[in-house]
């Protein structure tokens, strides 16, 4: 990352209102027991994440790609009281960690994970969300979206990572997932059931409001 943008990350995450101590924890035994640790959403991130759903007050969320947790966490801080968060991992191995910090938080009743490919997950899910999160494989963005977007209830929102690609959206680059990450941007900004932003935090977030 180029030093200023560097700088000026830091300089957010350091006058934003710091991330739970629960979280810390998490994301410090994700750096030390996982060999992909930057997959986190991060401090600044995640502090937008539970101000979306802090606002948006969810009754169902759906979270496809959970990593260690990071995100769940986050977008769990803003469901309803008798609220749920179904998170969505295709790989069981972090699965352990998942499933501790959750308990730690005291969402392991509200938070529920799924284990598997998620466009098989998916379909067996029950009803409708208020918030959906996509994060996991980039070159299923489309698929997810088409599986996700009927099922988004008026007002909600569909939020996506990585939609900038480390700035190879802008750069030509033509390899395959690029070019399929640029055609989700495109898809989702032509679909006129959405209205969508995308902000470059980080990796490029996308928030879309159903209409």
């Amino acid at each position: 990352m180029n030093p200023w943008i560097q700088a000026i990350h830091d300089y957010c995450t350091r006058h934003s209102s710091p991330e739970p101590a629960t979280l810390r924890a998490l994301e410090r035994e994700t750096h030390l027991k996982t060999l992909a640790p930057q997959m986190l959403s991060g401090a600044l991130q995640g502090r937008l994440l539970a101000l979306l759903s802090r606002l948006l007050r969810p009754q169902t969320i759906l979270e496809v790609g959970t990593f260690t947790g990071y995100g769940a966490h986050c977008l769990a801080e803003g469901l309803l009281a008798d609220g749920v968060l179904h998170t969505l991992e295709g790989n069981p191995e972090v699965a352990y960690l998942i499933r501790k910090h959750l308990a730690a938080a005291g969402l392991a009743d509200r938070v529920h994970l799924h284990l598997g490919d998620a466009k098989t997950l998916i379909p067996t899910l029950p009803g409708t969300f208020d918030l959906v999160f996509l994060d996991a494989n980039k070159r299923e963005y489309a698929t997810y979206f088409d599986l996700v977007a009927d099922r988004i209830n008026p007002g909600g929102l569909l939020l996506a990572d990585n939609v900038l690609w480390s700035g190879k959206v802008v750069a030509g680059a033509t390899d395959p997932d690029t070019q399929l990450i640029d055609a989700f941007n495109k898809q989702v900004l032509a679909d006129e059931r959405f209205t969508n932003l995308i902000l470059p935090l980080r990796d490029g977030l996308l928030i879309a409001q159903k209409l």
